[in-house]
């Protein structure tokens, strides 16, 4: 703390203070929403709502409103809210992010601003981790909603577009990051602007904002179709990788997470391949599936990183050590690792659409946030996404106990420790829960444990259904649990008893993580509401944080102490040397997510611009203005790009010009070169742009007016949809290729931006050329209907493949009826399409 902190007291210590009289005036009501009748307090909702609609500000209501939740959450639950609580409320009302220790009560806190800004009708999301907390909160504090008149719904992951409708309807929703966002994403997929779910983004009250904002801003939510590649040529680079050595053939960059072949190992692919130069451009698709087998057999590590189940490579998330299926590694390193396995290799995806959590949040009218654990990466928080984070004071004085880290020479050393720390502890009946930051730690040290008969739980991706039951009694006399570090997170973790008396909960963490943001969230799990405990992290100079990160230092100082195996060293030096080190990595990640959102705000304006695009054909605007200025700036653009101004080639260049005009609407023989020949640009463009008026008129007779108009929407539809996946799919390539621009002294976003907004430019102008193609070959006996492109396959979310059972030919549906799969599309567009 500097001198300026001292004396005038940290940042949130200053908010906290200028919020305090907000909270007294809230409590202030307490004795006039006591004497209300149940009636009489549901009624004030509506009389809230009727001084909003004469133009009084949320702020002004929030004391009394904020009144009247606590005293109707007093009614319903039982549970009042405390000052603390009212702090942390207004924080979230401000759009701001709520710190608050673990056992604060951050549910209830959430429910004071939810209801405040569901007065307006524009609807609030509550956002949790998982499906378990989004329903749980929704039962749980919907009770309180609901008694004032407020209405509640829930996203889950099975419902479908209906149930969708309805809950996105409620006054406030509950629901997970990946729900909200994948439905994002579908809105803007729909041909049909009533298939849509979602409404306007207005407020959000992001729980675990960590997790979702920082934890998980590197993983964009992608929707994919069937893509056409083979996939054979991923098990030949599996077969070539696993006969290359290390050092000789290629070399693992720990640091950058990178495997690359050595001059050595380029020989062996040429030879190999029958390539003459493995650098080649011509070569770029070698390259890349050598390169994702490599990585796939020498950096991503089985049951670390993925886990093979019932012939399956399912993901294992980094951060909490939960299975993800459904979910799969982007850019062909999923089937890489499947090749690698020696399961069926699926084929690669087309991308249909996607966005980062990152570019998604940002759309709120308001954001806000809470969780126990911020002020760490504060910094971030601020510059990506303008919010600040306050430190709530806690309702009781915090009395865990955090001794300094152990430190170990060795793994063997360490784990020996823990077992022991846990059998002696065990003894006197004081729970314990064991952090590890791997499935493979956790049940590693679960037989350790075995051997000397401690009776215990364990808590990983392989059992994450029971996860918060198990968590809920890690604090029960006797209890032993060993979980991964986040596992279980948002599950209270009550005392049981007797069990203050022999010292609370006791955590220990077999390991530093990268972030020192996720240690605090596993000793957080101890010392609730002012109960005892305490925690420790055990260390080996072993661990992968030490040994990739630790200081030589270190190292040097437990050499000249000669430690054995099973000794250790603890001193506050060590701890502050390790911290040290974690901050150099929060640093380093901060850094990659910095210059991934400095890509990914490149594709965001492209993909608002086409959202729009398409929004305006859905709302069912008039077209024609727009497709003559296009059919206009594609002749004028075909007369400039033709007609090079050389004199002698002036006769092929306007035979070219002819021969492309007629291929895009002309009738051949309308226009002979003879009348073109005299003629300067303008007059030529003057007469190709006059004649497609007189031919596009005719159409419009042919067809009627009102066709025309959705003909027009139809065509306009299908070619941005197909183009906008193509130019994905394109931009995604030229972001795998972008690094290398550094070795060129060139900034990769920069160049980035440059020629992905050129890539662009190109994509709109050929959904111009495309468009105005189709408009003009249209024919009155094959009439395009609205339909998808490519149909939705899976994404890359839990368990979220798409189930879809065709109809079976007997059955009689008419074409125009409900198609009756559930898909909300008309059968002849959906599962009639199907019917041979």
């Amino acid at each position: 703390m500097g001198l300026f902190d001292k004396i005038f007291g940290t940042y949130s210590e200053r908010e906290v203070k200028r919020i305090v009289p907000i909270a007294e005036k809230i409590e202030s009501y307490d004795n006039e929403m006591k004497a209300l009748s149940d009636e009489e307090l549901r009624a004030k909702t509506f009389e809230f709502k009727d001084r909003i609609t004469k133009g009084e500000s949320l702020d002004h209501i929030l004391p009394e409103a904020f009144a009247v939740v606590r005293e109707a959450s007093s009614r319903v639950l039982g549970i009042k809210h405390y000052k603390e609580q009212l702090i942390g409320g207004v924080v979230l009302h401000q759009g701001r992010i709520s710190e608050m220790k673990t056992g604060e009560g951050k549910t209830l806190v959430a429910t004071l601003p939810a209801y405040l800004n569901a007065l307006t009708g524009k609807g609030v999301h509550v956002v949790t981790v998982n499906d378990y907390l989004a329903n749980r909160d929704r039962e749980w504090m919907g009770q309180i909603y609901e008694f004032l008149g407020l209405t509640t719904g829930v996203i889950l992951h099975d419902l479908n577009n209906d149930e969708r409708r309805a809950a996105y309807n409620a006054d406030i929703t509950y629901g997970t990051n990946n729900e909200f966002g994948f439905d994002y994403l579908r809105d803007n997929m729909v041909i049909y602007k009533e298939e849509m779910v979602q409404r306007e983004l207005n407020f959000a009250i992001v729980d675990e904002v960590d997790s979702i904002l920082i934890d998980e801003a590197r993983t964009p939510l992608i929707i994919s179709g069937a893509g056409e590649k083979s996939t054979d040529f991923y098990k030949i680079a599996d077969f070539f990788v696993k006969r290359l050595f290390k050092e000789k053939h290629f070399t693992i960059d720990e640091k950058a997470n990178a495997v690359m072949l050595t001059d050595e190992g380029i020989k062996e692919a040429e030879l190999a391949f029958g390539v003459e130069n493995y650098a080649d451009a011509e070569n770029m698709e070698l390259q890349h599936y050598i390169t994702q087998a490599l990585k796939a057999n020498y950096s991503m590590k089985k049951d670390k990183d993925y886990m093979v189940k019932d012939g399956e490579v399912i993901i294992v998330d980094e951060f909490t050590g939960r299975l993800m299926e459904g979910r799969r590694y982007s850019d062909g390193l999923h089937q890489a690792i499947e090749a690698k396995e020696g399961v069926k290799v699926e084929r690669e995806s087309k991308t249909l659409a996607t966005i980062t959590f990152q570019n998604y949040f940002r759309m709120y009218d308001k954001l806000s946030g809470m969780t126990g654990t911020a002020q760490t990466e504060e910094i971030e928080f601020r510059e990506i996404y303008g919010l600040d984070v306050v430190v709530v004071p806690t309702h009781k004085p915090v009395m865990r106990t955090d001794y300094p880290d152990v430190v170990y020479k060795s793994s063997k050393g360490k784990y020996n420790a823990i077992v022991e720390d846990i059998v002696e502890t065990h003894k006197n009946g004081q729970p314990i829960l064991v952090g590890t930051t791997s499935i493979e730690k956790s049940e590693m040290i679960s037989s350790l444990l075995k051997r000397k008969g401690v009776p215990h739980q364990v808590l990983n991706a392989k059992y994450h259904e029971k996860e918060a039951e198990i968590v809920s009694h890690a604090g029960e006399f006797g209890m032993v649990t060993i979980a991964t570090n986040m596992a279980g997170r948002g599950t209270d973790i009550k005392l049981g008893e007797g069990v203050v008396e022999v010292g609370g909960l006791k955590i220990i963490g077999t390991e530093r993580h990268e972030s020192r943001r996720i240690d605090n969230q596993l000793r957080g799990r101890s010392g609730r509401q002012g109960d005892p405990g305490s925690s420790r992290f055990y260390i080996s100079l072993e661990d992968d944080l030490m040994r990739i990160f630790g200081s030589d230092r270190l190292q040097g100082i437990v050499d000249k102490l000669g430690l054995q195996e099973d000794e250790a060293i603890e001193s506050k030096m060590v701890t502050k040397s390790i911290e040290n080190a974690q901050k150099k990595v929060e640093g380093n990640n901060f850094d990659i997510r910095k210059t991934l959102l400095g890509y990914d705000d490149v594709m965001n304006m492209q993909r608002e611009i086409i959202y729009k695009q398409r929004a305006q054909v859905l709302n069912g605007e008039n077209l024609k203005d727009q497709i003559q200025e296009m059919i206009e700036e594609v002749i004028k653009s075909a007369v400039d790009s033709h007609i090079s101004g050389v004199e002698e080639n002036f006769q092929e260049d306007l035979k070219n010009l002819l021969s492309y005009i007629e291929d895009l609407y002309l009738p051949h023989g309308s226009i002979t070169l003879n009348e073109l020949s005299d003629l300067s640009n303008d007059e030529i463009k003057s007469k190709f742009i006059n004649f497609s008026h007189k031919l596009y008129n005719e159409k419009e007779e042919e067809f009627g007016e009102e066709q025309m108009r959705e003909i027009e929407r139809v065509v306009l539809l299908r070619v941005v949809d197909s183009k906008w996946m193509d130019h994905i799919d394109n931009m995604d390539h030229l972001k795998q290729g972008i690094g290398l621009r550094a070795y060129k002294q060139q900034d990769p976003v920069q160049a980035y931006q440059f020629e992905g907004s050129a890539m662009f430019d190109e994509m709109i102008y050929n959904i111009k050329v495309d468009t105005v193609k189709f408009l003009y070959h249209v024919k009155i006996e094959s009439v395009p209907e609205r339909e998808k492109v490519v149909e939705e396959t899976y994404t890359n979310s839990t368990d979220d493949s798409v189930k879809k059972q065709p109809i079976k030919k007997e059955e009689k549906i008419g074409r125009n009826d409900p198609c009756p799969c559930g898909s909300g599309k008309k059968y002849k567009n959906c599962c009639g399409r199907e019917v041979v």
